[in-house]
């Protein structure tokens, strides 16, 4: 059986719940991974109210719906990020407060732990998200980095992740990080190293989207075959590369969408992505999760490329065989 499709709704957060919902059950998604903000999953009502759990399922389930996952994509990252004024756009005000660096970081941890409870509650056992990074920005080596204060970027992430990862042991939920630029893992070695850096516990594992590795001309099969065991949620999300000589791979500081931009994403099926090499891995790993589109195109109507998404997904993957292809020639 092919596995169930969902829509991330993070990009969608613009919209209410009750619409998107209605939307994407007319699509014929199987179901939505919630994002922790706009309305669509408040982690502090489901701690708090009796009600919002079973009230959020019944939502979903009216339109044929059902959840597997949630993201909070967004706190996650200010836990070891360099805290500035881009975060206080993105965190919920009672995680920016007042704005000191330290203070966001710690509470951004205790809303993360949160999440892990409210997942309990709700009734799913994977919160896709992001951990920011403390080393980010001594990517390129320019003044010389200084190699033992990239090691200890590791070891700060692992004190300030470690208690996260506790109460999601103890919840019964697993983290799932986005590998992705900007964060602690963004390639193969970073995520061997930050996978060591917490002594490869269970309760840590990956979210693998391939549009974050296709303009790093890394192999995503090749990914989802080495950390196997950590796959713990799948994003289909594609991007295209337009290297002519005059565009950056960098992307030179142009917002998603602009002509000079040497990479940008677009809607699944519609860029460089090998999905199908990419399925065909997940078959051998026994990935049977959802498929989540994240859905980002700016130059497509995304009520049009959303159920083009969904469909493109459903005609790509399969299933895989369960005899060989020529175990028919044998004689009886």
């Amino acid at each position: 059986m092919a596995r169930p499709v969902t829509l991330f709704t993070g990009q969608w957060a613009d919209l209410p719940l009750t619409e998107l919902a209605e939307k994407a059950g007319a699509w014929g998604f199987d179901g939505l991974e919630l994002a922790c903000w706009g309305d669509h999953f408040d982690v502090d009502a489901a701690l708090t109210d009796a009600n919002y759990c079973r009230e959020r399922r019944e939502l979903l389930e009216s339109h044929g719906l059902n959840v597997w996952t949630i993201g909070n994509h967004l706190v996650g990252q200010a836990v070891c990020d360099r805290i500035d004024s881009r975060h206080q756009g993105v965190v919920p005000p009672d995680v920016w407060g007042d704005g000191d660096p330290e203070g966001v970081r710690q509470r951004a941890a205790e809303k993360l732990k949160d999440t892990a409870r409210a997942a309990a509650r709700f009734g799913v056992t994977t919160v896709t998200g992001f951990t920011g990074s403390p080393t980010w920005h001594m990517l390129y080596s320019f003044p010389p980095n200084d190699f033992e204060e990239i090691e200890r970027g590791y070891e700060e992430f692992a004190e300030r992740f470690s208690p996260i990862i506790d109460v999601f042991d103890a919840e019964g939920v697993k983290f799932a990080l986005e590998v992705h630029p900007t964060e602690i893992a963004y390639d193969f070695v970073t995520t061997r190293k930050t996978l060591a850096a917490l002594d490869h516990r269970e309760g840590f594992g990956i979210n693998f989207d391939p549009s974050h590795f296709e303009h790093q001309f890394l192999d995503s099969a090749a990914f989802v075959t080495e950390f196997a065991d950590r796959i713990y949620h799948v994003h289909v999300k594609d991007s295209i590369k337009r290297l002519d000589g005059r565009r950056s791979i960098l992307g030179s500081h142009l917002n998603f969408g602009e002509e000079a931009r040497g990479w940008d994403f677009v809607s699944p099926g519609h860029g460089d992505v090998d999905f199908e090499e990419l399925f065909r891995a997940l078959n051998r790993i026994g990935y049977q999760g959802p498929l989540s589109i994240e859905w980002e195109d700016s130059g497509m109507d995304r009520d049009w490329g959303a159920p083009d998404a969904l469909a493109f997904v459903r005609s790509t993957d399969f299933s895989p065989s369960t005899v060989a292809f020529d175990a028919a020639f044998e004689r009886p």
